[in-house]
């Protein structure tokens, strides 16, 4: 990146760059950013409220964006923010105001990534499989039982549960709380909602994560909510309360969400494409996902960074303390790094690195968790029945600008 326009130059060419409005319901997903890519690597995007930002469309330039020491991950660098342009009750402040490992930089990311990361380790995550194993098993035996005419929707009764039963009880959560729990994940990631339900949704996940907070500190067990209590006792390790918070929703909402879409995604995927499906079964259920990581992933356009001084991507330049959209679903269909045929779904394609786990120091932890229960989840659901058929062909998607998914996923057995 080129960082020596000056302010004179940078006013004219913003002028020049094309301004599209983001739809907050989802409809056209793909469509949209499909049109983003064709109107330039750089664009100005319209979030919800008239909050403006930039998002950078190619695959090559986001990549570089994302390990670029010069912007920064922490809301607090957004000028809007830190002005009071951005209110409480704006629909995406729980994706942008938090503070976990997400929105930090340098070594305050390192010192909050380096408590979770002993529980991400290859090692650990394989300890795991076994349980998702029959957790998955469970969810299986008992789908028939939610059938009605034939038909079960997967959402809510196969590729929510699966992910949400792992890492609950990898942070301890109990059994009880997460109706709840996930009620609130859903009006976070949602950018529909109305300022009263923001504010509710807010109040709301911060009662929760308190009172997970306080029983493990009353009745610490093997979970990570124990094991970051244990590292602040300790001392030299020690997280804020709200750090402590915030890290918990972090690994609850990132824990979960994004493998419930990337499950049904793969799904829908396998189901819409039979010749895929078969090739699928042959064993490359890996490359099954991989391919659906790429081309329909589970995150599609997120807040990114925040530029500490002016940069310049592909002749524009973004002003310093302005807010930065990666879409990382519609980067995983660029032409120029994965072909011109990658609007195809193809699981036979040489695997080019996609961006769907982000990149640079804050590439997700939980990466090979979310492939491991992908995998796990879809080879067994084919294996289990393998005559699956979509039971409906117009799916609704989940009006989310993050979330890039459906809201039901009926099928018959």
């Amino acid at each position: 990146m080129d960082c020596t326009a000056s302010a004179v130059s940078w006013r004219t060419t913003m002028s020049e760059v094309p301004l599209i409005t983001l739809d907050p319901l989802a409809t056209d997903h793909h469509g949209e950013a499909a049109r983003m890519r064709r109107a330039g690597t750089v664009v100005r995007v319209l979030l919800p409220g008239g909050v403006r930002a930039w998002a950078v469309t190619e695959h090559a330039a986001l990549a570089e964006l994302v390990a670029d020491p010069r912007v920064s991950k922490d809301w607090r660098n957004w000028t809007a923010v830190r002005e009071g342009e951005i209110a409480d009750d704006w629909p995406l402040i729980g994706m942008v105001k938090v503070t976990n490992m997400v929105t930090a930089d340098g070594v305050e990311h390192q010192r909050l990534r380096r408590l979770v990361t002993r529980a991400f380790t290859r090692g650990r995550v394989e300890d795991l499989r076994p349980r998702v194993q029959q957790i998955i098993t469970e969810l299986l035996d008992d789908l028939p039982r939610h059938a009605e005419d034939g038909v079960v929707d997967l959402r809510p009764h196969f590729a929510y549960p699966v992910p949400m039963n792992v890492i609950c009880e990898l942070v301890g959560v109990p059994v009880e709380w997460r109706p709840e729990l996930r009620e609130l994940v859903d009006s976070t990631f949602r950018t529909n909602t109305s300022p009263e339900e923001v504010l509710a949704t807010q109040s709301a996940r911060h009662r929760l994560l308190n009172q997970i907070v306080d029983l493990r500190r009353d009745s610490p067990v093997a979970d990570l909510t124990s094991a970051l209590l244990a590292a602040g006792e300790a001392g030299a390790e020690a997280l804020t309360p709200e750090e402590l918070v915030d890290t918990l929703w972090l690994l609850l909402t990132a824990g979960h969400e994004t493998t419930l879409s990337l499950v049904l995604n793969t799904t829908r995927a396998l189901l819409t494409h039979p010749d895929q499906l078969e090739l699928a079964r042959t064993g490359a259920w890996a490359e099954a996902v991989e391919e659906t990581l790429r081309w329909d992933a589970p995150i599609g356009n997120f807040l990114a960074r925040y530029p500490l001084e002016d940069i310049t991507i592909a002749g524009v330049t973004i002003p310093r303390g302005e807010a930065i959209i990666a879409p990382y679903s519609g980067v995983g269909r660029d032409q120029a790094h994965h072909g011109p045929d990658a609007d195809r779904f193809d699981l036979s394609r040489a695997q080019e690195r996609h961006l769907a786990f982000g990149g640079g120091p804050h590439f997700c932890l939980g990466a090979h968790l979310a492939r491991l229960e992908a995998v796990e989840a879809v080879s067994a659901l084919f294996a289990r029945y393998p005559g699956l058929a979509l039971a409906e062909d117009r799916l609704s998607p989940v009006p989310s600008l993050f979330s890039n998914s459906v809201q039901q996923l009926p099928v018959r057995l």
